[in-house]
């Protein structure tokens, strides 16, 4: 293994490219498309929303004997964490007989594309998809294209398409046994520098002459280490709010701390009580310094909470539902999928001869941050889902509450459909 300063390598195509000079904050997107001129990928919201940016990123698998591949936003993903990965674009598809993938062909055949903008990013997350699964349902289908936006087929012919590229028969997953080799040969160490002293030295991907720095821990303890000697780096996960500032407020952190290879925030450990999911670890699925704290008390205001200069969240805990216990949760936004919420709301509680015992109900949208409503708790707590009145539900919604109208919804429309998730989580 070798180790090459200042530069992101990453390998495309049975190739090996070292990307030097660019900026910590140059972003997958226009790295590939104004350096390697692929511009099947495209630019339509660089927000992440619409999908037509999508690319394939790979890592080698546990045994080192293939490439597991997740779908990404490459208009959010930052150029330094391809560090010792793969990448495959639309361009990437074609075979060696110039023929097109089955995707592709199929997308042909069923009439999947119009005006054919959004086309690459749909094609590249359902490649991604028949990577893993070559006989997906079309529930499975319509979940992976959750993420990519058409405005003009009305997504039937796409997901026929994917359909018959699965039952044609085909050879459905990408060549990409050139790649191990070269995988192999730039990954990242796994364990952490040490100086001579036994001290931790946390390389950086990227360094500038001014001693800004990206780097990519592989240890909760470089982690621990790098926020030490600085408190407010910006710690850089999934990149959707980060890349939205490069992006839109042309935002510049001096320290990016990347925490996708540090495998502690990967994993989800599960007990007879709960489950304890790592802080890194996607919806889809400093000792020293460690401190628990509960949701309620987490967020200080809107986009501001607890954590101290220094201080990372680990993980998260959940706590296992009892027997009898009633769990709902519902978000309303104009897209589902992929879309800032107007209003959701979650609720818990038994039923105990009839009556609701142990309330505990959240909202996100009607406060700058996620919150309980106790007054509302209490309106429930000890009736009858029949004996709830709605004029007390508005009453303490509006005494919970501070009245403010909104980008994405009206208080009118949010205290409204605040109080009727209530009586549809109490009906149900």
């Amino acid at each position: 293994m070798t180790q090459v300063t200042n530069t992101v390598r990453f390998v495309l195509d049975g190739h090996i490219v070292e990307a030097r000079g660019e900026r910590r904050t140059t972003t997958v997107l226009d790295y590939l498309r104004e350096q390697m001129h692929r511009t099947g990928t495209k630019e339509g919201c660089a927000e992440g929303d619409c999908g037509a940016c999508v690319v394939m990123v790979g890592s080698l698998n546990d045994t080192a004997t293939g490439v597991d591949y997740v779908a990404v936003n490459s208009c959010l993903q930052l150029l330094p964490t391809l560090d010792g990965k793969s990448v495959k674009t639309v361009e990437s598809l074609q075979r060696a007989d110039g023929t097109l993938h089955p995707v592709q062909q199929a997308m042909v055949s069923c009439h999947g594309s119009q005006c054919g903008f959004c086309t690459p990013g749909i094609v590249m997350s359902l490649v991604n998809l028949v990577q893993r699964n070559t006989n997906p349902d079309r529930q499975t289908i319509n979940d992976t294209l959750s993420g990519n936006l058409c405005r003009c087929t009305g997504y039937k012919p796409i997901v026929d398409a994917a359909q018959h590229a699965c039952q044609a028969g085909a050879a459905l997953k990408i060549d990409d046994s050139a790649d191990i080799a070269l995988l192999k040969e730039i990954q990242r160490d796994t364990q952490p520098t040490l100086s001579l002293e036994g001290e931790i030295i946390v390389q950086p991907v990227v360094r500038t002459r001014k001693g800004n720095e990206f780097v990519s821990p592989a240890t909760l303890a470089e982690v621990a280490h790098y926020l030490v000697e600085h408190p407010r780096a910006t710690l850089l996960a999934g990149s959707t709010e980060i890349g939205l500032q490069v992006n839109k407020q042309f935002s510049r952190p001096e320290h990016i701390v990347y925490l996708g290879l540090v495998p502690e925030l990967q994993r989800i450990d599960a007990t007879a009580q709960g489950w304890r999911i790592g802080a890194a670890v996607s919806l889809e699925r400093g000792e020293p310094k460690r401190r628990n704290t509960s949701a309620k008390s987490g967020y200080t205001g809107q986009k501001t909470n607890q954590l101290q200069p220094g201080e990372f969240i680990e993980a998260i805990e959940l706590p296992k539902p009892a027997a009898g216990q009633v769990f709902r949760a519902h978000k309303v936004s104009k897209r589902f999928e992929q879309d800032i919420s107007a209003t959701c709301s979650a609720i818990t509680y038994r039923l105990q001869g009839g009556k609701l015992s142990g309330v505990k109900l959240a909202y996100n949208g009607l406060a700058p941050a996620p919150c309980r409503a106790p007054k509302l708790e209490a309106v429930l707590e000890g009736k009858t889902p029949a004996d709830v009145q709605v004029a007390d539900l508005d009453a303490a919604i509006a005494a919970s509450f501070t009245a403010r109208d909104g980008l994405r919804a009206t208080w009118a429309y949010r205290s409204l459909v605040a109080r009727n998730l209530v009586l549809e989580f109490i009906e149900q």
